[in-house]
Parts: C-alpha cells; structure tokens; sequence
C-alpha cells in the first residue's frame, strides 16, 4: 500500500468524533470550534446547507474572511481565513488549523460516499479535526482513524411517532418529506387548497430560490413546507412534525424503501434545541411498524459495516490507466469499491465518442477530460444525453479554432447562455432552464475554462437569479394563497380582523367571504380554497358569537308561527334548523336538542329550547287535539279510564282483539262516553277517526320513531300517499310505521282502519244473505266481488291474501245461482256516511251504532271458556250466524252428503261454480262450542260437538265429553236432523250491549 493511499493515523494532530442523532448541536459546535482558531475548513453534504453557514459565519467574521466553495459557485476574497464549502468541493491542499466534515456516516452512501470516505481518512487540520454524524459509523472510524477520540451528544429534545395524518389534518409548523417534484408538486397544491399554502424546497432548486421559500415558511407567511429528502442533511428550520408521504426513494438504479436511519435522519428535523417533535406518515405512506418506531425513537441502527471507496490517486498516463486506476480495489478492510457515479459513467461514453478518443492522449487531456467528466448533471437527463454536452465541451477544450487555446469559445459559450435567459413560462419550464444555467454557471467557475471567467460568472449568475427569482414566484402563486397565508399570519400576530355578518347571514372577514349562518351554527365555506377553518373561526368568532347570541333572544321571544316541525323532527326557524325532538317522558311530550355551536352561553342555550319545547306542546295539542283532550277528560272513568289509557299510550288506535277483555266489560254508558270523545268500537280496530287524517297520522308517526329512536337521528321510510286506502307492505320498515299511519298489515297490504271497518260493514249483509237462503246456496259465506276489492283499493292475490289475514278461508264449490236479494237491514253504511254517530240524551245507541262491527267477544258470550277468544273473521260475522243458524234449526246434512249433493246436480241448470269465503274457527278445546270444518260448516267426523278425536258416529255416546252434557254421536246419525244446542255463556262473563244478537243468544239460551 502507498503512502497516498494508506489511512492517516497523525499523532500529532487532535483528531476526534462527535456522534449523535439530530438536534444535538453538533454542526453549531463544529462552527464554534473553527472560528475558535485562527484558520479553519469545514464541509457540509448540501450545497444549500454550505451557503446557510456560510452567511451565518460571514455576519461573524465578515465578508472578506470566509469563501464559500461549492460546485457551482465560489467566492474567494483575497485571502480567506475560513472555508465553508460542500464536502465534494473541499481544497485539500489548503493548510489550516482546524478541518471538519459534516454528516460523516455519508460514507456508506452509494452515490457520494466514497468522496466523504477519502476526507475520512485523509483530510486533516494541522491542531484540529471533527467527524460530525451518527453513531452508526463509530465501528468504521475506530478502525480506519487510530487514536481518533469519541465524544456522544444526546438529542435535546424528545422525538416522538405521531401516527398517520391526513395532509388536511397536519398540525402547523409541519413539514412534508416526498421524494419526486411531481409529488411535492401534488402536495403543495393540495396543502394549498386545505390549509393556505405550502413553501417548497428540493435539492433541484437553487440556492436563491431555495433560500426564498424557507424564507416564507420561516417568516410565518405558510405554516407548512414540502420538501425532499434535502432537508435531513442539516438545515435548520423551525418544524414542529415531520410527515412522510413516501417511505420509498429511487437511489439511482431502483426505488427502494427507507432505512431506519434514514427515516431518523429526515425526522430528526422535527423539533429545534428544547422543543420536542413527532413524526409521521400521511398520505398513501403505510404505517411505521412497532419495533422501526421504537428504534427511531431511541436512536437505535444498525452499525454501518461497509463504506464506499474510489481511488483518489488517480494515473492520468492514459485513458486506459485512468480507467484502471478507478477500478482499483480498496486498501482496507471495510470499504467497499464504490459503483460507478455519473462522472465515472459520462467519462465513459466519452472515450467512445469519435471526436473525443483522438484528443484524449497525454497526461495532460486525458486529465483535462476527467475534469469535464465531473461536471454534475444538474438537468437530470439520460446519461447518454449528458455525455453528449460534456463532449462537447471537451471538444471545445482541446481545439484551436481561433478562439485561445484550451478555452471555450465566447460566442458558443454566450449562446448556450442566451437561451437560458428567459422568465417567461411555467414552473417546469423555468426549472429547466435553471438547470442549464447551473450547468453554465459551474463551467464559468472552472477558472481555466473561459478567457474571462469572472465576467462570465457574473453573467451565468445574474440569469441565475433572475430564473431563481421568477421560479421563486411562480412557486408563490401556484402554492400559496396570499390571502389566507396574510390572514394567518395576522391572527398568529394577535391583530384584530375586520368581521361581519350581512342580513342573508353570510360572514365577511376583512372583506372576504368565509362562512355563513344557518341558524345558530356557523358553516365555513367549503369552496374557499386555502382556507383553515380553525384560524377563520379565530377571526370571525367575535362577530359570530354576537350574531348567534342575538338570535338566540329573538327565537326565546318568537310566535309559534316563526317555527316549523318536518317529518324528520327537524324544528326549523328562518329556513335553518335549529332543534331536533328527541325522546322524552312519553310519546306525547318529546325534549328538543338545540342545534348551536359552542359560541351560545348556557342561559340563552336554555331560553331558546325551553321555547321551542313550548312550541312542540302547542303543535302536538293542535294537530292531536282528540287524543289530547281524550287524555285529559276528567269524566272519563273507571275501566273506560283504562280503555283511554291504552289509546293514548299508542297515540290513537289499538287492536280490538288485543284489548277483548277490557271493550267486553264496557257498559254502554262507558261506550258512551268514549264515543263523545271521537272514539269508534271496530270490528277489528278500537280507533280515533279524526286521527287518520295524512297531519296528525304522520305527526304520531315522527313521535313513535323519536320514542324509539332516543337521541339517534330519525331516518323514516317515505309514507304511504294521501288518499290510499291500502298500499303494499315494505320490507325492513319499524313496527309501529303502518299503525302509527292508521293502517293495518293484511297479509301483503297495510289496510286503513276506517277502510277495513267498511270492509267488515260490507261483508255482514252478504254472509247474512246466503245464509238465509240456505245451504243450497253455500251457507254462511261470501263472494269477494269487485264491491269488496274497490273498498281496500287491491285485488287477485293480494285481496285473497288480506282475506285470509282477516281470518276467511277460500273454498271452490257449485251452488244453486244466487237470486238478486234485498239488503239485509244490517247493510254496511254509505260511503259517504259518517264513520261513528254519537249516541242520543238517553245514553242509548243510536241505529249508527247498531251497525258498528261486533266485537270480537260476542261471540266468545255464547262460548263455555272465557279464555277463548274467536278470530275477527268470527267476530265480523258472528251476528249472522246466530241470527240465521238457531241451534234448534241446523241442518242435519253432513259434509260427505254435501259432497254428494253437489255432485249429483253438476249438471243441472241453474247452478254456478264459485268461490266462497267462509270464517275459520278456532279450536275451542274440549269443553268448547261445536267444531267446524276448514268451510266453516259443522265437523263431519264429529259430529255436532265433543272433543276431536271422539267415538266415530254410530259407535255410541263419545266419552270425555261434559258431565251431564249431551250425547253428540250415534246411530242413524244420516237418518235424521241432529240436536245441537250453544252452551249458554257463563254468568259472571258480562254480555257485549253492542250486539243485539248476543242479546238475543242469551234470551234463547235463558228460555
């Protein structure tokens, strides 16, 4: 190994580490340590973080002391006694006393590390030297610097994981790592739109415009700013949270993920000296695992075990020996040969290019094209295309064309820079050019390139800063919103904003529009871009508060008439909702939640709801008023106090068969007097007529969901139209939905109640016709004819299918063809008839009243079991049936004699096939009424009554009937009409005063 290539183990030089994660001080120390002596050097891994220390060291020292060295600009006074460069652009062979490198652990970068390596192990101070980096590189320094001294700093301030973030709910002072310009391009728009803007900082910009956009982001002009990974590499900003929108970078080959490391190294700019920071992910970044966050956070990484060498000592004898030279394997253990970079690769291309392989021989032009070769590739473009200009000016170089030998031309140089020098366009198109113009700017830095290169650095810089400064603007415009980023910084400044609110209730800061009213709640503008809802609120809240207050007292105060209650409980005022019913003691007294915002203190708070509860009281007691005054009546009582009780409890209407016990105990003065209250005794419904109108019907509806929904927002389905007398039933509706409509499910159809009374009405008279007629006719029964279907506004299936819910059976049979009859005198009323009349002075019923449907307990009067209720088929007929079928009168037939009856006169004139619709009985146990067959007729295997399952007839007397009972069966059962007899109803079992035909049972019964 050469004395040139061997690491320098200096005993008599101070050679020592200061390792740490970031926001330990360490790049402050180093500054402080130089300017300490009297000469010093330091080299930082950014460009732009080289021109941030330089200004900070000039204001110290002043500006003829300290150059500034970087690629692509240099400036040296006349005898410097600092040297602030990037750490590719260090002058080695400059003595000075103290000599520092920044972001040491660079050496393991494939890109540039085997640049930080070589200043590693060969770049020393004459009194003092200082590795500045992470503690992941202590291994490698230990072996490669003998003697060399470590010192630890701790971070001052704590770094904590902050989770996933969206980009709209990023805390302020935030920064946005991304790691392509079309991202960061994407986020600052977005950032923009949300929040007000964004500064935007990359690597590609240059030092000026750079320099301009931290300045926004630092002045408080954008809280937040959105940058590349170039921020890492020590620049000093105030950023409270760092958030990565990717954790993957392209490294110049491939995209791969992030290292841990790297992740500390972005996010440890989170958090300046004592104030702690938290990072993060946001946008489509995947969440950090566990065991990554806990290694950040504690500055634990794995050791970097390999670092990156080049040949420094390179062999310029010719291209061949250039090129083994680069190729030379390292000479220690630990490094690594580094890929071939972009000077390597352009190089390269050049030695192939015809032009370029003829000059390239000697010492001197094969030195002169290594030179060109490190020419850095600030447009970013396919090497190919970067090997071609650098070509170029290697050919420039090396010809004598007139111009001096060894320069580039003027004329061709100035021409390359003219195309440059333009403002218009784009930010895409004035970054390109910017591109060029460094290009340009680091060719005029090379002192032997150009015939007057101090002329032509002034050149390529003024354009560079005018680019710069025009990128800088069109940065501004596209990404900041002036107008909210003013106001933000204003607020932030606790300055006083000029608010307010116009009579349409739009709200008006300092002239712009960011919000209106609607009600008592504020609603900032959704379509104001840039704009931070928080910080609005900030500067509208005076006024608002105000505003919200005042109409708080005007609502306190308000008629009735000001407010408006939807169907979905929503109380509105002025077009604006202001209050929601939510559930309260009972169906009829529901609380009201106001609708208002912090702003509105508590006792106008409680002024407001305690109005609009009053306004729901008047509201309900008007569109309700039967059911309110039912409620309230003081004379109504004992068990008609009950039968009350229960319709108010269901806001309106029950089931008659529900509540059997209770209707049959009435006594007509009770009826009575629950009739005075609008109160109607169905067939199938106890119900309030004025109830089904489509206001109050739909009020009750909004007061059942709001009972069962609590405090939960009402979501109703849409209510049958007004008008229909019946409608399809729909899946997933609540159960009270069809009865707090005033209607009730029939199979597929929810029937109104007052239709489905008429209904009851109309069928009686026809059962009661046939009946009279005879069997011949098909008995006790009805026809469903289009009369019936138009009541219920449905037929086919669906009015088969109500029938059948009400408790008929359909049976097919041939009967003699029924003569055209007088109504019986029970007809249903007319159409237009009122559906209740109110009873007379005496308290007796009128003949209204005596056409109201039987209850369901009239029949289970004439029945042994008190228990046994009969189904509302039963109930809608039975009447007719002990009218028309006196126990002493029955038919002895058979249904097997029918059967044969029927079929002998198939043929006969005069006969019809039809559907008649018969009640179905319930089984009424053993100590019931007679049984009867699915038709309704008597029970041909039991005969007249017993329990089912009894002695076959002829057999004998059945057993296990009553005691003392009857024999039901026998002999000759076909030989004659049998005796059938009702059991008479039990004493203590009260008998229904609303049918007369109950009456009459137990007068026959008695007699």
């Amino acid at each position: 190994m050469s004395s040139a290539t061997r690491p320098r183990m200096d005993a008599d030089a101070r050679v020592w580490a200061l390792l740490g994660p970031t926001n330990t001080g360490k790049t402050h120390l180093a500054i402080e340590r130089m300017l300490g002596h009297e000469t010093g050097m330091i080299g930082l891994p950014l460009r732009l973080l080289a021109r941030e220390v330089y200004d900070r060291v000039k204001d110290r020292v002043g500006t003829m002391n300290v150059a500034l060295i970087t690629g692509e600009e240099k400036i040296i006074p006349d005898n410097p006694r600092y040297w602030v460069t990037t750490v590719e652009s260090m002058p080695v062979g400059v003595p000075v006393d103290f000599l520092a490198v920044d972001e040491i652990q660079l050496c393991a970068d494939p890109e540039r590390g085997h640049v930080f390596t070589q200043r590693l192990m060969h770049a020393r101070g004459e009194l003092e030297t200082m590795f500045l980096g992470a503690d992941t590189i202590r291994g490698r320094i230990k072996y490669l610097v003998k003697g060399c001294r470590f010192e630890q700093r701790p971070r001052f301030s704590e770094l904590t994981y902050a989770g996933p973030k969206k980009i709209s709910r990023l805390p302020r002072r935030s920064a946005v790592v991304a790691f392509s310009s079309d991202q960061v391009y994407a986020i600052a728009e977005l950032i923009r739109r949300n929040r007000g803007g964004a500064a935007v900082v990359m690597g590609a910009l240059s030092p000026r415009t750079r320099n301009a956009q931290v300045a926004l982001y630092q002045s408080g002009d954008v809280d937040f700013i959105v940058a590349t990974d170039a921020i890492g590499m020590g620049l000093n900003m105030d950023v409270d949270h760092v958030a990565f929108a990717s954790l993957e970078k392209f490294d110049g080959r491939h995209h791969r993920a992030l290292t841990s490391a790297e992740i500390a190294q972005i996010a440890g700019r989170a958090g300046r000296y004592m104030n702690d920071g938290t990072f993060g992910v946001t946008g489509q970044a995947p969440a950090l695992d566990e065991e990554q966050i806990e290694d950040i956070e504690e500055h634990r990484f794995d050791p970097v075990r390999m670092l990156m060498w080049r040949n420094s000592n390179l062999d310029f004898a010719s291209l061949s020996h250039l090129f083994d030279s680069l190729d030379m394997p390292p000479p220690a253990k630990g490094l690594m040969r580094a890929r071939h970079a972009t000077d390597a690769a352009a190089l390269a291309l050049m030695a192939r290019d015809p032009r370029v392989k003829p000059m390239a021989t000697g010492r001197d032009a094969v030195e002169r094209l290594w030179e060109v070769a490190q020419v850095p590739d600030f447009r970013k473009v396919m090497i190919d295309e970067h090997a071609s200009l650098l070509a170029n000016i290697y050919d420039h170089l090396m010809r004598n064309d007139g111009a001096s030998p060894g320069r580039i031309p003027e004329d061709w140089f100035s021409g390359q820079t003219k195309r440059t020098d333009r403002i218009d366009g784009d930010i895409d198109t004035l970054a390109s050019r910017l591109a060029h113009i460094r290009t340009w700017t680091y060719v005029a830095n090379r002192a032997d390139w150009l015939e007057d290169p101090v002329y032509w650095q002034g050149v390529t810089r003024a354009i560079e800063d005018r680019l710069s400064d025009a990128l800088h603007e069109r940065l501004t415009q596209q990404f900041i919103d002036r107008r909210t980023s003013v106001l933000l910084k204003r607020l932030q400044q606790r300055e006083d904003l000029m608010a307010s609110v116009s009579a349409e209730g739009e709200v008006m800061v300092e002239g712009e529009f960011v919000g209106r009213l609607a009600g008592l709640v504020f609603v900032p503008d959704p379509r104001a871009e840039g704009v931070d809802g928080k910080a609005l609120r900030a500067a509208a809240d005076k006024v608002v508060t105000g505003e919200i207050e005042a109409r708080a007292r005007r609502i306190a105060t308000a008629e009735d008439t000001a407010f408006e209650l939807t169907e979905h409980g929503r109380i509105m005022w002025e077009s604006a909702a202001i209050g929601r019913l939510i559930a309260g003691g009972d169906r009829l007294s529901p609380k009201v939640e106001l609708t208002c915002g912090e702003e509105l203190q508590a006792a106008d708070r409680l002024a407001a709801t305690q109005r609009l509860e009053k306004f729901v009281e008047a509201h309900i007691a008007t569109v309700l008023e039967p059911l309110i005054k039912l409620r309230d009546a003081d004379d109504v009582t004992g068990l008609a106090r009950g039968v009350a009780f229960r319709l108010v409890e269901a806001l309106g209407a029950i089931r008659r068969d529900e509540a059997a016990d209770d209707i049959t105990a009435l006594a007509q003065p009770d009826r009575a007097m629950l009739r005075k209250y609008g109160v109607r005794f169905g067939a199938f419904s106890i119900f309030l007529p004025a109830l089904l109108k489509p206001a109050p019907a739909h009020l009750i509806l909004l007061l059942h969901a709001v009972f069962g929904a609590g405090n939960a927002t009402i979501d109703l389905p849409t209510p049958p139209a007004p008008g229909l007398t019946s409608a399809p039933t729909e899946d997933n509706v609540p159960d009270f939905f069809y009865p707090a409509l005033g209607f009730r499910v029939c199979g597929p159809r929810a029937v109104r109640l007052d239709m489905l009374e008429r209904l009851a009405d109309a069928i009686r008279p026809k059962i009661a016709a046939r009946a009279e007629l005879g069997h011949g006719y098909g008995g006790a029964g009805f026809v469903a004819d289009a009369d019936l279907m138009s009541l219920v506004g449905c037929s086919g299936e669906a009015f088969d299918g109500l029938l059948a819910s009400l408790g008929f059976k359909p049976q097919t049979i041939r009967v003699k063809k029924m003569p055209e009859v007088k109504p019986v005198e029970d007809a249903a009323p007319a159409a237009d008839a009122p559906a209740e009349a109110a009873p007379d002075a005496s308290g007796e019923a009128t003949p209204q009243e005596a056409t109201e449907a039987p209850a369901a307990e009239e029949t289970a009067t004439t029945e042994t079991d008190p228990t046994t209720k009969p189904t509302a088929a039963e109930s809608a007929v039975s009447e007719t049936e002990i009218s028309a079928t006196d126990a002493s009168e029955v038919a002895s037939e058979t249904a097997a004699a029918d059967e044969a009856d029927a079929s002998a006169n198939a043929d006969d004139d005069g006969m019809e096939e039809i559907v008649l619709w018969r009640p179905v009985r319930k089984n009424r146990g053993p100590q019931g009424p007679r049984s009867r067959a699915a038709d309704g007729e008597p029970n041909a295997r039991t005969g007249g009554g017993g329990k089912p399952g009894g002695p076959a007839r002829g057999k004998g007397p059945r057993k296990g009937g009553k005691k003392g009972g009857p024999n039901a069966g026998g002999k000759g059962g076909n030989k004659g009409p049998r005796q059938m007899s009702a059991r008479p109803p039990r004493s203590d079992k009260p008998v229904d005063p609303d049918s007369p035909f109950a009456v009459l049972s137990q007068l026959k019964n008695n007699s």
